[in-house]
């Protein structure tokens, strides 16, 4: 886990468009990557960590809807926003539903733009750690749908590289395919004291002893599945809050 500045992905086949915002968002702290293609975007998503996405909708070979889908599947915790000339309609919703933040219509208002940035960087992150991969679906969803970015990690070594030092809530399942789950939190509480930590388990009986010992190491709470929704979401939001 690095310090950083907000980082940023600009995605557009118009060289022009993504150098100019690029100066802009430059010149007001964040780290900016550009790429004028899918293939490059995704190859860039595969090698570094980015907060947020500025995709453009209509690009030759893979449009921009297809893009987020696929940045989705590795870095789950990036907002984006999809740029286009034809918002509205069938197409708002569908990114919208595919899990895009906002749909802007071209040409961008810049000053409405920056306020949807600094809006998104404010929404809390979480961490999603556990190995079922329909679990983390349904656990994105319901937390996106709260306002909160989510990032999601199966294993161990994904939880690693995706903690941030912005990371306000972990959830953590306490058995993983590759190590132990009181593992895993014993290196977030070393790594970025600060996030708090929920253990989530389908095995209350089994886990029983762990749960206390992690608990007394400064675990701040204990959600059992099958998730109680209203009390999941409630615990998230006292610890967010707190």
């Amino acid at each position: 886990m690095t310090n950083h500045f907000p980082s940023i992905l600009l995605v557009d086949d118009d060289k022009d468009i993504c150098e100019n915002m690029a100066d802009i968002l430059v010149d007001l702290g964040f780290r900016v990557d550009m790429a004028h293609e899918g293939r490059a975007a995704l190859k860039l998503v595969r090698e570094r960590p980015y907060d947020l996405a500025l995709l453009d909708l209509k690009m030759p070979g893979m449009d921009g809807l297809t893009l987020y889908r696929e940045i989705k599947k590795v870095q789950a915790g990036i907002v984006a926003l999809l740029i286009t000339a034809h918002a509205g309609g069938s197409t708002t919703q569908e990114a919208i539903d595919a899990g895009t933040w906002r749909v802007l219509p071209k040409p961008v208002d810049v000053a409405r733009l920056l306020s949807l940035l600094d809006e998104a960087l404010k929404k809390p992150l979480m961490l999603v750690v556990d190995d079922d991969a329909d679990l983390c679906v349904n656990l994105w969803d319901l937390l996106h749908e709260q306002g909160y970015r989510v990032c999601i990690a199966h294993d161990g070594r994904q939880a690693a590289e995706r903690l941030r030092d912005s990371t306000r809530v972990v959830l953590i399942d306490l058995k993983l395919s590759d190590r132990d789950g009181s593992e895993v939190f014993r290196q977030i509480r070393g790594t970025n004291p600060a996030a708090r930590t929920v253990l989530i388990t389908g095995y209350r009986a089994e886990t029983e002893p762990v749960v206390e010992q992690l608990q007394a190491e400064g675990a701040d709470a204990i959600c059992y599945k099958p998730f109680n929704i209203p009390d999941l979401l409630q615990t998230l939001s006292k610890l967010v809050k707190e």
